[in-house]
């Protein structure tokens, strides 16, 4: 049974940085992409940032452009999501995702019920 485990999370003043990591464990699989989403209370989960293993791509939602990265290593399944002038708005529980089948239009990255694989999630808390 594959599981994702997120890690990183935190309480982290507005200005600062985190750093969320995503390992898979409990099975082999070959993943496509990786991605990162996120919910706040009362909100629907959205999405953050993906990166395609194939094409080395990455994708942004137009909230956190210019503030995270999304990283990883496709051979470990293992993504990272470097977050730095954080805002009270990202707070959230970060969610890591994986996906096994090829992307044909980019736009489906965005998409929470295009990946095969989640984790439980990890809070992050940004103080004003």
């Amino acid at each position: 049974q594959v599981q994702l485990v997120e890690s990183g999370g935190g309480l982290v003043q507005a200005g600062g940085s985190l750093r969320l990591s995503c390992a898979a464990s409990g099975g082999t699989f070959s993943s496509y992409a990786m991605g990162w989403f996120r919910q706040a209370p009362g909100k629907e989960r959205e999405f953050v940032a993906a990166i395609s293993w194939s094409s080395g791509n990455t994708y942004y939602a137009d909230s956190v452009k210019g503030r995270f990265t999304i990283s990883g290593d496709k051979a470990t399944n293992t993504a990272y999501l470097q977050m730095n002038s954080l805002k009270p708005e990202d707070t959230a529980v970060y969610y890591c995702a994986a996906r096994v089948r090829a992307v044909v239009y980019v736009s489906t990255y965005g998409r929470r019920g295009a990946y095969d694989y989640w984790g439980q999630g990890t809070q992050v808390t940004v103080s004003s």
